[in-house]
């Protein structure tokens, strides 16, 4: 088999890249393990997608599809630090309709399946795992585990935070754990959530709420691996009434909709997001943590900035080139580096218990929040990347 682009993963961003490839004429490969299955229930994997993303995910065909009974637009969003500090931001008052849409990971996952299954230039490769990768200055070329090769122009990882292409590749990779893990689980609540978004800074880790639609909710709580194994190990009641107080009972009661998970939490670099003849996108290209939600944000901007590069290329250019891809390189870059240092830097700052930065933390947040000009300018440059 012989493509122009192989894309190895289908997840979100994977997904994504070869959906915003429809237009060009590049012909497409994609090489996945196995296709997506939606739960039976609510999906506990719930991610924030800005209206940038929104946008994005529009253009590709994807957005308008989405079954809208089951996302939740937020309007308001209270940040809470962990000595009294504030910080409310309220799309109203940024001229926006919304600051972001919570939506299942596997909602967005189903139908970019179904949207690239029957997109006429490209070719399913599943079930499949790559087994080898040779590349030279002709081409990418990707051996099977069952035995089947496959040759490129292109290769495009995207293929999660242990990426084996990466490695495969030989691009090094610099993870910094946060000795945390994420707990996720959804929940009915008792209080209308009133689309509001509510993210606590606590000294056993940052809580967030999510909401949904029909008066629930979905947490993700960045705790301290200790505490998110207890959290995990708890009966349902004992669960909710933890949750519930975490969160200063600002919901009510809460019922447990969807059994709570944890996935352990790690800051990763690598040392380039392209070589000859290879990109990585999404989760293989970086992690951040995740309390400013931008995880999926940024792997649907490195598929919307890839697709664009290779889209607008002369029929005569190698879309493997090294110069081709140093373009998309750049235009990822700066984004990318500043969530990646803001929340590393968010993370560290409130983790330490001394009673000195408790009192510079929260007077930050109070003072942020009393200026609405900057205020405003930090919820534009999250949902557009520019202020």
């Amino acid at each position: 088999m012989k493509f122009d682009v192989l894309v190895v993963g289908a997840g979100l961003a994977g997904a994504a890249l070869a959906a915003a490839l429809r237009g060009s004429n590049l012909k497409v490969g994609i090489v996945e393990a196995r296709p997506p299955a939606r739960p039976a229930g609510w999906d506990p994997r719930i991610y924030a997608i800005s209206p940038t993303n929104v946008e994005f995910l529009s253009g590709i065909g994807i957005w308008q599809h989405l079954d809208a009974a089951r996302m939740a637009p937020v309007y308001d969003m209270e940040i809470h630090g962990d000595a009294g500090g504030q910080l409310d931001f309220s799309a109203y008052d940024s001229g926006l309709r919304e600051l972001a849409w919570i939506v299942e990971s596997s909602l967005m996952q189903q139908e970019l399946w179904e949207t690239v299954k029957r997109q006429h230039n490209v070719t399913l490769v599943c079930p499949a795992a790559p087994a080898a990768l040779a590349i030279d200055d002709h081409a990418a070329r990707l051996t099977l585990a069952d035995g089947r090769r496959i040759e490129a122009r292109l290769v495009v990882a995207a293929d999660g935070r242990d990426s084996w292409v990466r490695q495969a590749a030989g691009i090094g990779a610099r993870n910094t754990p946060y000795d945390e893990k994420g707990v996720v689980a959804n929940f009915r609540c008792e209080k209308p959530h009133r689309n509001t978004a509510f993210q606590w800074f606590r000294k056993d880790g940052v809580l967030a709420y999510l909401p949904l639609p029909d008066q629930q909710m979905s947490i993700v709580w960045s705790a301290p691996d200790t505490l998110a194994d207890e959290l995990v190990a708890l009966p349902p009641e004992a669960l909710c009434a933890r949750v519930a107080e975490a969160g200063g009972e600002r919901l009510g009661k809460l019922e447990l909709v969807t059994p709570a998970a944890a996935f352990a939490l790690r800051l990763m670099r690598v040392e380039a997001v392209v070589q000859p003849r290879l990109a990585l996108i999404g989760d293989a290209a970086h992690a951040i943590h995740p309390l400013s939600g931008h995880g999926i944000n940024l792997g649907y901007q490195d598929a919307r900035a890839l697709a664009g590069q290779l889209t607008g290329l002369p029929a005569w250019r190698d879309p493997g080139e090294l110069q081709v891809l140093r373009g998309y390189a750049r235009a990822r870059a700066e984004e990318t580096a500043l969530l990646q240092y803001t929340t590393h830097g968010l993370n560290r700052l409130f983790k330490p218990a001394d009673p000195l930065l408790s009192g510079l933390r929260n007077l930050g947040l109070n003072l942020t929040n009393r200026l609405p000009v900057l205020r405003n300018a930090l919820i534009r440059y999250a949902i557009a990347g520019r202020f």
